[in-house]
């Protein structure tokens, strides 16, 4: 499939935005085809814009990743040494449990909506004001007192709990998982941080699973096509994390509250 110029920009450019904001990236990628009139974009591309974002977030947590890797490699030893890194790395793998269990069984069933154009409207219309709504009761009930190493592993396994629901197109994986964070007691940013830093075996399992499918697929792939878009999400995505971080400690998660329940809104008046 090739895809216009400004369809590579818009594409790319929403991914990069709604992967690491609290508003949905799946669901924004569905609408844009249907708001816009383009013929859908494929997985082929959908996989590319999606490692686009994991290099980001791989890139600004560069320090973390490494330090999480080199204490969870020394954390296999006979007699580990228990760090702050050690149980970070362990709680970001419990997290990561319930997607490893529960993700592709639950893709597979939500394919099925895919189907029908409308019925995918509504339910993003659905989540996107419903989970718009539950984030805002977690940054107004969360007590904000703590970081993300004192999470605990309870509490990283709720938040993978939690991750699950994301499948569900207009539920926001940053959305639901900083949801969780928040009304177990961490900050808005410690959320955020656990949230992204959860996003990259998240996004490394996905993208390993769309990218066997595409293997299998018969599908001519545009190559030209998907290094744009990778490379647009990824400066997209980079910046956008670097701005949420620092403006997440200013203000409350109310404007991105105020813009789910909006979109959803704008959706149902035009779909009904």
């Amino acid at each position: 499939m090739t895809l216009e110029t400004t369809q590579i920009a818009l594409l790319s450019t929403v991914q990069g935005l709604t992967e690491f904001l609290p508003i949905s990236s799946s669901g924004h990628l569905i609408l844009a085809p249907l708001l816009f009139g383009y013929e859908r974009q494929g997985l082929a591309f959908d996989v590319a814009v999606h490692l686009g974002t994991l290099a980001a977030v791989v890139l600004y947590f560069r320090s973390e990743v490494v330090a999480i890797a080199i204490a969870f490699v020394n954390s296999l030893k006979v007699r580990p040494t228990a760090t702050p890194d050690t149980k970070l790395a362990w709680m970001l793998l419990v997290a990561s449990i319930p997607a490893i269990l529960l993700g592709l069984p639950l893709k597979s069933l939500l394919e099925l909506l895919r189907e029908d154009d409308q019925l995918i409207a509504m339910v993003i219309a659905g989540t996107t004001i419903g989970f718009g709504l539950l984030l805002w009761l977690a940054d107004m009930r969360g007590s904000r007192s703590r970081d993300e190493y004192g999470l605990g592993w309870r509490g990283a396994l709720l938040v993978g709990l939690f991750q699950v629901i994301a499948i569900i197109p207009g539920t926001s994986r940053s959305g639901i998982t900083i949801t969780a964070g928040l009304f177990l007691g961490l900050t808005r940013k410690a959320a955020s941080r656990f949230s992204f830093l959860l996003a990259i075996p998240t996004i490394l399992m996905a993208g390993g699973v769309e990218t066997l499918q595409l293997i299998q697929s018969p599908t001519a792939v545009d190559w030209l096509t998907l290094w744009l878009g990778a490379v647009l999400s990824f400066v997209v995505a980079y910046f956008t994390i670097h701005f949420f971080l620092h403006f997440i400690e200013k203000v409350s998660m109310f404007p991105f509250v105020l813009y789910r329940v909006l979109l959803g809104v704008l959706i149902l008046v035009l779909v009904l």
